[in-house]
């Protein structure tokens, strides 16, 4: 059974750091596309970044780019979300999503597995 699981969320200041992690178990993390995402309280879930199986393609969502990075680290089958200059708007649940094979899309549907969240709460 495949289970993404998600770590790392808490409460920062505006304007500082905080790095959130996802752990895949159960399948080939190193054929797989990794996403995160975020959804605020009301609001649809959106797309923040994604990095390739390979880990050649990367995206970001206009609103992170300079200040999110994402990262893979395939012996721990770990991926990483760095965030810097955090501002109350990212304040989120932020989810990790795999895609076997996928090329890093923006696009929700495309990732089949889903870890259950972490809370990212950014104070002004």
């Amino acid at each position: 059974q495949v289970q993404v699981e998600e770590s790392g969320g808490g409460l920062v200041q505006a304007g500082g750091s905080l790095r959130v992690s996802c752990v895949v178990s159960g399948r080939t993390f190193s054929t797989s596309a990794m996403g995160w995402f975020r959804q605020a309280p009301g609001k649809e879930r959106d797309f923040v970044a994604a990095i390739s199986w390979y880990g050649g393609s990367i995206k970001y969502a206009d609103s992170v780019k300079g200040r999110f990075t994402i990262s893979r680290d395939n012996p721990k089958n770990t991926v990483h979300l760095q965030m810097n200059s955090l501002k109350p708007e990212d304040t989120a649940v932020y989810y990790c999503a795999a895609d076997q094979w996928g090329s890093g899309s923006d696009r929700i549907y495309e990732y089949e597995t889903w870890g259950q969240g972490t809370q990212v709460t950014v104070s002004s």
